[in-house]
Parts: C-alpha cells; sequence; structure tokens
C-alpha cells in the first residue's frame, strides 16, 4: 500500500525529475567531443531500450517469485504508477549510456581505471538520486531500505566498497555500469547497452 503524496507534490518531483534529467545528460554530451561520442555509441547500434505492454498490476495477496523486493513492489503498481516507473527506468537508463560515454572520454584522455572506476560510481549515484525524485516516497523508501540493508548506504555501494566486493578496478567499472534486468523485466524493458 503506498503513501498518500499530495498531487502537487509529485507534480513537482516529476517538475524536478525533468528539469534535472536533462542537465546531467547535456553536461556527459557536452564534456567530449562528438567523435568520441559517436565511437562510443553508433545512432541506433546500441544505448536503446526497448519496451513492451505492461503487465496488468498482480493481486497484493499473490505471493511475488522474486527475492528482490523493487521487482515485488513493482509487480503491484496501479497501471499509471507502472507506466510512471517504466518512464523513470528509461530516463535512468539514459544516464547510464552517458556514464558510458563519460567513460570513453576518460579513457581516451589516459584515466586510470580508478579514476574511471570513482567517477562512474559516482555518475550512478548522481543518476539514481535524479531518478528518484519522480517517485513517490514509498518507492524511494522500498529502494533506499534495500540498498541500506546490503550496503549500508541507501544509495547503494561505494567505489570502495565495490573494489572490496570485487578486487580489481575495472570489475567496479563493470558493476557500476550494470543494470537490474528484474526490474527492466517487471516494467516491460528490454536495455541494449552500448560497449565502451
Amino acid at each position: 500500500m503506498s503513501a498518500y503524496v499530495p498531487h502537487g507534490a509529485f507534480r513537482l518531483r516529476r517538475a524536478l525529475t525533468l528539469l534535472f534529467a536533462p542537465l546531467l545528460t547535456a553536461a556527459a554530451l557536452l564534456a567530449g567531443p562528438a567523435a568520441d561520442r559517436a565511437a562510443a555509441c553508433p545512432a541506433g547500434a546500441c544505448g536503446s531500450v526497448v519496451t513492451a505492454p505492461l503487465a496488468p498490476p498482480a493481486p497484493a495477496t499473490e505471493p511475488c517469485p522474486s527475492p528482490d523486493p523493487v521487482v515485488c513492489r513493482i509487480r503491484v503498481l496501479p497501471w499509471d504508477e507502472k507506466a510512471e516507473a517504466q518512464q523513470t527506468r528509461m530516463r535512468y537508463h539514459g544516464l547510464l549510456e552517458d556514464m558510458r560515454r563519460t567513460e570513453a572520454r576518460m579513457r581516451a584522455d589516459g584515466a586510470s581505471d580508478e579514476e574511471v572506476a570513482r567517477k562512474l560510481v559516482d555518475m550512478r549515484n548522481q543518476a539514481k538520486e535524479i531518478t528518484r525524485a519522480g517517485m513517490t516516497p514509498a518507492e524511494v523508501r522500498v529502494l533506499e531500505e534495500r540498498n541500506q540493508a546490503k550496503y549500508g548506504n541507501p544509495l547503494g555501494p561505494t567505489a570502495d566498497q565495490l573494489y572490496a566486493k570485487y578486487g580489481s578496478w575495472p570489475e567496479v567499472i563493470a558493476a557500476s555500469t550494470r543494470t537490474s534486468a528484474a526490474v527492466d523485466e517487471a516494467l516491460s524493458l528490454h536495455y541494449h547497452p552500448c560497449p565502451v
């Protein structure tokens, strides 16, 4: 059951999301030469998110087959909230593609794996904050509780936590641009990332 959110507050969060997401996207696009961006993601070849019709809301009494509380929350969302969550997730994937372009630019500039990893983890946390601005407090709470329990941080793991887990900066880079296929599937999305 979701908490009541005044309609005006929801519209304000949506407006903030629409305002700030393009700013982060534009900053990443302006950060490197057009040739780097084209090489990182040729038009139409990658970076796309394919949508399918949304599944109808599952009855709240039906057990969730997923161990992920985010997927379980998505399953029972009403149509309008699920459609909004799908749009938010698509914006999030756009921000992840900005991260891939940043990685390509940093590598071309000679940055170390550690420098790239730290930058991408920071960008991912910024992307989470931006996309969560358009969510209801109940949706944000589920995400933050999950991350707090797993990582001790409501936004998710830090670069150092990921390094401790994976043991190398290239693995941290890979982890920072991964996304949950289960969440995408729950929102009827299929993501085609760009190779770096």
